[in-house]
């Protein structure tokens, strides 16, 4: 159990880089004025145009100019970490619209993009060398369909799940299917951040989806708007499990006072943890501005232990329990047509390989 807690601090330390690391990137890339010509001549990565400045007569490079953003997020977001959220349906409700509306610009955007010939994207037909990468986001995209229990559990009906749950699978694939190509297609190099490709630049005319202000920054400002309603949830969510790793429920004994271990207990619980809650993640994301890199360690490592190992396990200690409870007798008419023991075997064949493509790949990286 312990175990699974620390792999899931893990995880959630990541996600909390990765959201720290996105809305300061998104802030400094659409507020940074002296230097939006930049939009389309590279790849978004801080080598390129760090050390630009920022602000026309300003000595504020980008790269600065990305801190003192790291440092804005940390005092607005961070204190929410040492209270409870709760009722958050509303909030929720806010960030799949947004989401939505986000996505669909997008895909309408680069859509009129290639409907008029301006598509510049040359995409290769195989590229090996991404196919490391493409492990750890692929085991990074289980937060798409980590909520599908939710969807589970309303039905009282459970005759169709398999079809219902095949459909909600295929509806996914799709959209993000056409939201990749499109995007692939229209642009000739692509931002770590898919959203920073719509940043209004000094040059309408030669943008190369329609250049709609409006529209432009508030793709530009998207991850601003859902990753900051989501981080202190998810800081809570890493305070807690922190909490169920560390301390423990201890009866007071008559031979020791119970003030001095009360005031400890509190002082853990309201200052300490949600520090170690929100200051690693701001400390990662203050040292890198690369989300594909602190994407595909999240996802290779952490995400791989929690989307393939930790049910490989649970599956395999239910069905022992359900065998010495009912015996061989009991047929189950909602059985997983993946129900033979090759599957686990195959689930943690497939974990193997994933997180040795992307360990070589961050080692082939750095040569």
């Amino acid at each position: 159990m312990n175990l699974f807690y620390i792999c899931i601090a893990i995880y959630l330390y990541g996600d909390l880089a990765i959201y720290a690391a996105a809305v300061s990137k998104s802030m400094r890339d659409v507020t940074c004025t002296a230097s939006m010509t930049i939009a389309n001549s590279t790849n978004g990565s801080s080598e390129d145009v760090g050390d630009l400045h920022c602000w026309p007569g300003a000595e504020i490079t980008r790269t600065n100019a990305y801190r003192i953003y790291v440092l804005a997020f940390l005092c607005l977001l961070g204190p929410f970490t040492f209270f409870n959220m709760q009722k958050t349906k509303y909030l929720q409700l806010f960030t799949s619209l947004m989401r939505w509306i986000a996505f669909s610009t997008m895909i309408v955007l680069c859509t009129i993009a290639l409907s008029g010939g301006k598509g510049q994207g040359r995409p290769p037909v195989t590229e090996p060398a991404g196919l490391p990468n493409l492990f750890g986001v692929c085991v990074y995209a289980f937060m798409c369909h980590h909520s599908l229990p939710s969807l589970v559990t309303p039905m009282r009906s459970k005759r169709h799940l398999f079809v219902l749950v095949g459909a909600d699978y295929l509806l996914i694939l799709g959209f993000y299917t056409l939201l990749a190509f499109t995007g692939i297609f229209t642009f000739p190099r692509l931002y770590d951040m898919y959203t920073l490709n719509f940043q209004p630049t000094s040059d309408p005319m030669g943008t190369i989806v329609p250049a709609i202000p409006f529209l432009q920054y508030f793709l530009s400002l998207f991850p601003v708007f859902t990753l900051s309603t989501s981080f202190p949830i998810i800081a809570i969510t890493l305070r807690n499990n922190l909490k169920a790793l560390f301390l423990r429920e201890e009866r007071p004994s008559s031979a020791t006072p119970s003030a001095s271990p009360g005031v400890l207990h509190k002082v853990l619980e309201r200052f300490v943890f949600p520090l170690l809650a929100i200051l690693p993640p701001i400390l990662i994301a203050f040292a890198t501005e690369n989300v594909e890199f602190l994407v595909g360690i999240t996802g290779s490592y952490a995400g791989a232990f929690i989307q393939y190992i930790v049910p490989v396990a649970l599956v395999y200690c239910a069905r022992n329990q359900v065998f010495e409870a009912l015996g061989l007798g009991v047929r189950n008419q909602h059985a997983s047509p993946f129900r033979h023991g090759a599957w686990l075997v195959f689930v943690l064949l497939w974990a193997v390989t994933c997180v040795t493509f992307v360990t070589v790949n961050h080692f082939l990286a750095k040569v």
